[in-house]
């Protein structure tokens, strides 16, 4: 099986549970971990992973990159919401989404926003999005994350080969 995980970061969260996920899914599967800013091509592969931090109460924006980089924050042209607008349709192409964000109730969630994303792509999303906490704004990941990113990606191998067979 071949996995392509993108994902966007504006503080390095988001990106260590890309590689968390990253190495969980490498167990099984030929994996390729890619910046969303790289614009990668989503062809050949069997799994589809997308991640994002949240912002705003989902996926970032322009002026939310904006805010983020004025807290720091690397720059960033687009984000996973114009990869995913820009993205043609992928029928039946396994797919699941995560994001990070803080543990509070009114925060939102980038990974429901991309799952619709993939579901209007016409892929056939194998789990539930899939939210990570992080301390804050800037972070960092609560204890115990990166473990459960790479648990939930184990998770996503044993679903996505069920549905293939």
């Amino acid at each position: 099986m071949k996995a392509l995980v993108v994902y966007e970061s504006m503080f390095g969260n988001t990106e260590k549970l890309a590689r968390a996920i990253a190495d969980g899914l490498a167990e099984t599967a030929e994996v390729t971990l890619a910046e969303v800013a790289t614009n990668p091509p989503v062809t050949g592969y069997d799994l589809l992973i997308v991640g994002s931090p949240t912002h705003a109460f989902g996926l970032s924006r322009p002026t939310t990159r904006q805010e983020a980089e004025r807290q720091g924050a690397k720059h960033a042209d687009a984000g996973l919401r114009e990869y995913l607008d820009h993205s043609p349709p992928l029928p039946g192409l396994a797919a699941a989404a995560f994001c990070s964000r803080m543990d509070k109730t009114m925060s939102g969630s980038a990974a429901r926003k991309a799952d619709k994303r993939l579901r209007r792509l016409g892929c056939r999303v194998v789990s539930t999005p899939a939210e990570f906490r992080v301390g804050g704004m800037t972070g960092p990941l609560l204890d115990g994350e990166l473990d459960r990113a790479r648990t939930w990606a184990t998770s996503l191998l044993a679903t996505s080969a069920k549905d293939r067979s």
